[in-house]
């Protein structure tokens, strides 16, 4: 009976010594190496590829290079605390870049060539898709509509405000604003059906003559 006692105690240690240390002891799963902002860059360049619908975790997982347990280490929600994460890293992208270069020093043509420079960059001249124009499709746009809503809204509102600034009466500095959103936004998406940035890039320079033509 001692015998099968200990032969017992054995195996049962033994199968637990072959366990994770951290299932061992209960401890918690260490946290990721990558800094969050880091995984947030390759989040959003997941959502710009695939849109929200089409990122499935393994793809989110793909391009993070974390596993799924690591990705809900940083993001409890899922994969709608994911998306939030990429809105807010373009929300910050945008008052920086694009809103903070309209609204900063100089003539407002030249902050709207800075504008212009900007989103050429950020879009790789054409060739990355618009992540606010994934998202208002499917799902996301119900999940999302509030921030995106607040996200375009701030955009035209300040290019807006630069119209009014070069001249343009109200009426027609919102109507230019909403056109030139409207115009980049449209862009984006004929340069991926086309496989051909030009639309894109015609776009941008577009809008420097019509500030000019209406000031």
């Amino acid at each position: 009976m001692a015998c099968r006692s200990a032969r017992f105690d054995s195996g049962c240690a033994g199968t637990l010594l072959n366990r994770p240390v951290q299932q061992r002891l209960k401890l918690p799963m260490p946290a990721p190496s990558i800094p969050r902002e880091e995984v947030v860059r390759r989040l959003l360049g997941c959502f710009q590829k695939h849109g929200y619908d089409g990122a499935s975790l393994a793809e989110l997982s793909k391009a993070t290079g974390l596993g799924k347990s690591s990705l809900y280490h940083y993001f409890p929600g899922g994969k709608q605390d994911m998306a939030l994460a990429v809105l807010d890293e373009i929300d910050r992208w945008m008052s920086a870049h694009a809103l903070g270069r309209l609204k900063g020093p100089g003539a407002p043509r030249q902050r709207l060539s800075r504008m212009v420079a900007a989103l050429d960059g950020f879009y790789d001249s054409g060739r990355c898709a618009c992540v606010l124009g994934n998202l208002t499709v499917g799902d996301s746009r119900r999940l999302f509509q509030r921030r995106l809503r607040a996200a375009f809204a701030a955009w035209i509102d300040a290019l807006r405000d630069l119209a009014v600034e070069a001249g343009h009466p109200p009426a027609q500095a919102r109507l230019w604003a909403q056109d030139l959103v409207l115009g980049i936004e449209g862009a984006l998406v004929l340069a991926r059906g086309l496989d051909d940035p030009a639309p894109f890039r015609h776009v941008l320079r577009r809008c420097m003559r019509t500030l000019v033509a209406h000031s």
